[in-house]
């Protein structure tokens, strides 16, 4: 199987499978002499980790990390760094029943389709389990850039039809749900709560804010920022949309309304709006980068389905076991990380950008 690496310069490779015996990634081009150790990663993994909440999957794993290469005494060596979780609370035997049935909403029948072998227990590498090696990669480079001054943030913006306000914004405000606005997270909680009841799920939105990163990063081809940030971001699994800035809503907008007028404040040039999402033709413009993923209800619901069989015959599917009835909550940090790892590749591609930084690395050594 090709397609399972990411990244130029900072590069992962994620491996395992949902109810294999382990599951991690390896982590080439770290620079050598940052700061890292196993709990920086661990507070990362915790945001993901299933059975924390009634809206989680009840799948009990401690999703415990172990550093097996590339830090001596608590820097990096600039060697690959290998990271690996046990898979320790898999019911295989949860899949026994459907293990011939293809799920409606799943990859197990193009994945049947492509490789003509499938591992059904709970989808393998399609599983979102699969997420782990990037939520532990994405804790080193959201390590390295917040030494840089580059921070990111994602939260759930809607669940549903039900949406954070900009006038209830509160990040100090921590729930399950991970909405920063406690009336549309008491709303959202209690349409789940009725969803769960009827063996149903939801989906919504997460957005990324990122900050501090400085105008420059990017490419203006093939490698732009916001084009990178997307096939990133449309790597997660279950995201169905993408969307930058004022995203779908420039279509309903005059030319002179969506560009965003520049200005000068304190000596720099600043944007008076961010229509754009802080990214002008593929490279970053200095302002508040914002975007936006649509992710899809979890497939995996109790009610009853139509599907086909191996075989080709038609029948009926009710999917049992522990699952998830939202995706969302739990998919803000994987949305953090591949933020944080499409940055820091194009950060290094930046540095070869002009000659004048190259001389300045090299008069350096």
């Amino acid at each position: 199987m090709s397609g399972s690496v990411y990244g130029k310069h900072f590069k992962i490779s994620t491996w395992g499978e949902s109810h294999g015996d382990t599951v991690g990634v390896t982590v080439d081009g770290v620079p050598a002499g940052l700061s890292l150790d196993a709990q920086d990663i661990q507070a990362q993994l915790n945001k993901r980790k299933p059975g924390q909440s009634a809206f989680t999957t009840a799948r009990q794993e401690s999703d415990s990390v172990r550093i097996m290469s590339g830090i001596f005494e608590g820097k990096t060596t600039g060697t690959p760094i290998a990271m690996m979780v046990e898979n320790g609370d898999h019911h295989s035997a949860d899949y026994s029943n459907i293990m011939d049935k293809f799920r409606p909403g799943h990859a197990d029948y193009t994945f049947d389709a492509k490789y003509g072998i499938r591992d059904y227990r709970g989808g393998g590498r399609s599983s979102g389990r699969e997420t782990i090696g990037r939520v532990a990669a994405g804790a080193i480079a959201i390590k390295m850039l917040e030494e840089l001054g580059i921070n990111i943030r994602a939260f759930t913006r809607s669940i549903a039809d039900i949406s954070v306000s900009d006038d209830r914004l509160d990040f100090a405000n921590e729930n399950p749900l991970n909405m920063p606005d406690n009336e549309a997270y008491e709303k959202a909680a209690a349409y789940l709560e009725e969803l769960k009841s009827q063996g149903e799920s939801a989906g919504g939105v997460i957005e990324c804010r990122i900050t501090g990163l400085k105008a420059g990063i990017g490419e203006p081809v093939f490698d732009k920022l916001d084009a990178s940030l997307a096939k990133a971001v449309f790597s997660i699994g279950a995201v169905k949309g993408f969307e930058i800035g004022a995203g779908f809503g420039v279509t309903g907008l005059k030319g002179s309304e969506n560009n965003d007028d520049f200005a000068v404040k304190d000596g720099t040039v600043v944007k008076k709006t961010n229509n754009a999402g802080g990214i002008l033709g593929g490279i970053s413009d200095g302002s508040e980068i914002i975007f936006r993923a649509a992710f899809k209800p979890t497939p995996s619901v109790s009610v009853l389905q139509q599907t086909v069989t191996t075989a080709g015959e038609e029948t009926g599917i009710e999917v049992k076991g522990r699952h998830d009835p939202i995706i969302v909550p739990r998919a803000v940090v994987v949305v953090e990380s591949m933020a944080a790892l499409t940055i820091a590749d194009l950060l290094f591609d930046d540095m070869s950008s002009k000659m004048d930084y190259i001389r300045e690395y090299y008069k350096s050594k």
